[in-house]
């Protein structure tokens, strides 16, 4: 008789662990759904923080201004020197040397996103853009320029 009552133990145990397995499934089926698709969704439904670092961006005004003077200090303080500040020398109207940005170029692919020459930036005119598609299939898309081509300096006011 021990044999078959621990049959019957061993089926009401399982039938019992079934509903439970159950109630969970259909708990979670009348929810609604968590994962999203995403190529299709990425632009409705994905919410991406804004503290987000994904790529660096030199920020232009509607006149195509940025606040970078070339001094150089994002350079100096990133790790992987992943830019490089390219700058020309000039006279000012009052015969004062100043440097006038030629090129700013970022290697995306160096970058360990730290955050440093962020936070260097004594004008503000790179930030961390949150646009986290950047994958390639040639390495060379990744080496960018940042400042746009016919852009300055914008005045100080």
């Amino acid at each position: 008789m021990s044999n078959f009552s621990e049959y019957i133990q061993g089926y009401v145990q399982g039938v019992k662990s079934l509903l439970i397995g159950m109630r969970t499934s259909m708990k979670v089926f009348c929810q609604k759904p968590v994962t999203e698709q995403y190529p299709e969704n990425r632009h409705t439904t994905l919410h991406i923080p804004e503290r987000h670092r994904a790529r660096l961006v030199m920020v232009h005004d509607e006149e195509n201004h940025h606040h970078c003077v070339a001094c150089g200090i994002c350079q100096m303080a990133c790790p992987n020197d992943t830019i490089k500040v390219v700058s020309e020398t000039y006279e000012d109207e009052d015969g004062k040397k100043k440097k006038r940005l030629v090129r700013y170029e970022y290697d995306l692919g160096a970058c360990m996103f730290c955050q440093l020459c962020v936070n260097a930036c004594p004008h503000d005119a790179i930030r961390f853009s949150n646009d986290f598609e950047n994958a390639v299939f040639q390495r060379e898309k990744l080496y960018m320029v940042l400042n746009n081509e016919g852009s300055s300096c914008a005045p100080k006011k």
